[in-house]
């Protein structure tokens, strides 16, 4: 007879890429256009005309409204699949409370730790993106998410759980 033989390739599942949703069913995804071009997994905000683009410079917390989406569209190239992104006038699914996937640059997320988002480069934290979640305060160059939470560590791509507790505008 023959023995059954499971095989296992490593030790731990990543968490998949930028932008999308880690968990279901308590989600809300809104529609918005894209009033710039917007990679999967960025925060975002409005703009003065109501479209979506990503937080930077000036932003602050209650700007804040989600996360870009890669719920209905897929990347562009079959090789970088975490490249994607919405052109501006596109319709972006925005995750607006619930769990989505994002990259974090700076820090080391923890389970209910704060989520930050970088306004202003610093020259001493070269991995610090603008627009970018972070997990460690950098003074005024980060504004901290009160409405979120990561919920755990990042993978070894850096992609990590962020949760979304309640939606920040409508």
């Amino acid at each position: 007879m023959y023995g059954l033989n499971p095989q296992n390739i490593g030790q731990t599942m990543s968490h998949g890429y930028a932008g999308s949703y880690a968990r279901q069913p308590d989600m809300i995804v809104n529609t918005h256009s894209a009033g710039a071009d917007l990679p999967f997994g960025s925060a975002l905000q409005y703009d003065a005309n109501g479209a979506v683009v990503a937080m930077g410079t000036g932003s602050t917390a209650e700007d804040f409204v989600g996360v870009a989406s890669r719920e209905v569209k897929s990347a562009l190239n079959y090789l970088e699949q975490n490249a994607g992104s919405y052109a501006r006038t596109e319709a972006v699914p925005v995750f607006m409370r619930g769990a989505v996937n994002v990259k974090c640059s700076v820090g080391t997320p923890k389970l209910g730790g704060a989520v930050y988002v970088r306004i202003a480069a610093n020259e001493s934290i070269p991995t610090g993106v603008v627009g970018g979640f972070e997990a460690a305060a950098d003074g005024a160059n980060t504004v901290e998410l009160a409405n979120c939470q990561w919920a755990g560590p990042s993978d070894a791509n850096g992609v990590v759980e962020l949760r979304i507790l309640t939606m920040n505008k409508a």
